[in-house]
């Protein structure tokens, strides 16, 4: 087995290809556990690659080398995943955000001399379909908003079309009342725990520019 893995090595140097032969031995896994940590992600989004790492592409994938990881272990994971019954959204998740990241960042770093991800077709996630509420509807919710903070809260809400994360962290420094602009520089996310810096559950997130400033109603 020892000669093997040696004589495959001296292939991969006779093809031009460079790096350490080794590197590429160690599994999935093994290899997760230290691309995870210095993989430069939102918090919430290393929430998301823990949580689908465990339950979907590590049982299945984790204890193959890296080396020898192929387009057609890549489609065998796609297949038990549908047998699975997992959700097309799912497996897009899965092999277009997270394997992909995670052979790209291999391929470079020269743990592998191809990217397995490439070429493999998934299924078409299908659009989900949006339900908008009628005016009528509207006007029964507004009135049944328990005071003008809130009724305010959904009207700014309407208007601007912010996120629940930026909408809850605006301030009285965002308006500027003389040329009536809202700034949006900063956002709320609710993190488990275990991701946050200091244990809590919320974390207040600063934009690194302005991410975009509203006319509004206010005098």
């Amino acid at each position: 087995m020892k000669h093997q893995a040696r004589q495959r090595d001296v292939n991969v140097y006779r093809q031009g290809r460079v790096g350490d032969p080794a590197r590429g031995r160690q599994t999935l896994r093994k290899y997760v556990e230290r691309w995870l940590p210095s993989h430069v992600i939102e918090p919430t989004t290393r929430e998301k690659y823990t949580y689908y790492l465990s339950a979907h592409i590590l049982p299945v994938l984790g204890g193959l080398r890296m080396a020898d990881i192929f387009p057609e272990h890549i489609r065998e994971w796609i297949a038990w995943m549908q047998r699975e019954g997992r959700s097309a959204w799912t497996i897009q998740y899965c092999k277009s955000s997270i394997l992909n990241s995670i052979f790209t960042t291999a391929l470079n770093d020269q743990v592998t001399y191809i990217h397995p991800c490439w070429g493999v077709k998934i299924l078409t996630v299908p659009a989900t379909p949006r339900t908008i509420v009628t005016p009528e509807q509207f006007d029964a919710i507004y009135a049944a908003l328990p005071g003008a903070d809130a009724q305010l809260l959904v009207e700014t809400a309407i208007e601007t079309g912010l996120r629940w994360g930026e909408l809850t962290e605006l301030r009285p420094g965002d308006l500027d009342l003389g040329s009536r602009m809202l700034t949006v520089s900063r956002k709320v996310i609710e993190l488990n725990r275990e991701f946050h810096p200091d244990g809590k559950r919320f974390l207040v997130k600063q934009y690194p520019e302005v991410l975009r400033s509203f006319r509004t109603g206010i005098h």
